[in-house]
């Protein structure tokens, strides 16, 4: 591969930026607000959900496909891939964990009994990096998720498990939130279901809603703790009915006010999430949004600059949801180096929100106000061919981060350092 001589940078930086400013467009104004937004980053695309639970369960229809080298085994080694992937992102980034990656030194801890104390790892590693956490309870993996239902479950005992799992999460997320200066987004996703057409949709609902009017009812200080619900239109073993739809968890989330969790690969194919949005946030104060790449289903493929992703932050930046939209990623890739997976799928997501922080919008908007819908089309077309590239280089170069591919050295330099390494 030829090296591109980019000695010229702030020369096509400062064309770009006057480029942009013949359709009212301040680049250095984009860059500022780029700077201020915050990706969560997924712990499990590490170590393939695996987790570092003692003992261990199958069951909840979660699979990373793919047997790249160099997995992380432990906290330790997962915690410096992500070093290492943060060196690679402009900004302040997140870091989204399970419960399944607790440290309990060896010991068996049920998930019903998992305490703040067993992520304070987590969180001194956190807090010295001033990253902020987010949190996720987990109820696939384990021998009360085999049967296919978790807190729908028609076994009260089960029932009563993954309650006291969900509320124990809660307290955990409440306690990150106070260890750090920002509230810990706390997501809930079960996989209950049933694989053929059932005759009772009605019960397990009943059941789900039981279940977590009690999750609930125990109330935390929002300044510390946002719960959130996150809905599904199938998974495997439940491709016939989902007991947490959009529809329940909608409802849920707008009744009691808690956040709704809209993840791109969770719809029918066919389906924008970008047109969601609008309409759940006229309702809720907060969404979070998980951003993934269905291929044919939710099979969670690196994230890449896709005419959805980019349709999916251009509405967060047109209707002014910034602020009261949470992104985090969500995809696990066992297939291809881990950490690449990463940097390549965040710098995608950060790319398509500068994209929508370049766009004209207020002379787009006037076009569409004018019914001059003519002129909106044509400008839309034209911006694809706006020079947002040199804009993306110009932010790495300040963040003192890669610009263009070479990120990518860095990557297959630690592969060989420290991922080969690993058996």
């Amino acid at each position: 591969m030829n090296v591109f001589d980019f000695s010229k940078k702030q020369t096509i930086y400062d064309s770009a930026k006057d480029r942009y400013a013949h359709y009212g467009v301040d680049t250095e104004n984009a860059i500022q607000r780029l700077e201020k937004i915050s990706i969560s980053l997924q712990c499990w695309q590490g170590d393939d959900v695996t987790g570092f639970e003692a003992a261990k369960g199958d069951g909840g229809g979660i699979a990373a496909t793919g047997a790249y080298p160099g997995r992380a085994r432990n906290a330790d080694e997962l915690r410096a891939d992500l070093e290492q992937v943060y060196k690679l992102l402009p900004g302040k980034h997140r870091l989204s964990l399970h419960a399944s990656y607790l440290e309990t030194d060896g010991k068996k801890v049920e998930r019903n009994e998992i305490e703040p104390k067993h992520f304070q790892g987590w969180i001194d590693w956190a807090g010295q990096r001033h990253i902020g956490l987010d949190f996720n309870q987990t109820f696939f993996a384990h021998p009360k998720a085999a049967g296919g239902f978790t807190l729908a479950s028609s076994d009260k005992a089960v029932r009563r498990f993954w309650i006291e799992h969900a509320i124990a999460c809660r307290k955990i997320g409440e306690y990150m939130g106070k260890s750090q200066a920002t509230a810990c987004v706390t997501n809930l996703w079960i996989p209950d279901g049933f694989k053929d057409t059932p005759v009772d949709r009605k019960r397990p609902r009943e059941f789900l809603k039981e279940s977590l009017d009690e999750i609930f009812s125990l109330k935390f200080d929002r300044k510390f703790l946002l719960d959130s619900l996150e809905p599904k239109l199938f998974g495997i073993g439940l491709e016939s009915c989902t007991i947490g739809s959009h529809e329940f968890y909608l409802g849920y989330a707008i009744k009691n006010n808690l956040l709704l969790c809209l993840d791109t690969g969770h719809y029918h194919p066919t389906e924008s999430v970008a047109d969601k949005i609008s309409s759940v946030l006229l309702y809720l104060d907060q969404i979070l949004l998980h951003v993934s790449r269905p291929v044919r289903w939710d099979s969670d493929h690196v994230v890449i600059l896709s005419d959805e992703l980019q349709e999916l932050a251009k509405e967060l930046v047109r209707g002014d949801y910034l602020g009261r939209v949470h992104i985090g990623l969500d995809y696990f890739d066992a297939s291809i180096n881990r950490i690449a997976a990463w940097v390549a799928g965040a710098r995608c997501v950060l790319k398509s929100l500068l994209i929508a922080l370049l766009e004209p919008i207020e002379l787009l908007r006037n076009f569409e106000i004018n019914g001059d819908y003519t002129s909106r089309l044509a400008m839309l077309e034209e911006c694809k061919t706006l020079p947002f590239g040199a804009v993306w280089d110009e932010y790495c170069t300040r963040m003192n981060v890669p610009i263009a591919e070479q990120w990518l050295a860095q990557v297959k330099d630690y592969e060989a350092r420290v991922l080969n390494l690993r058996k």
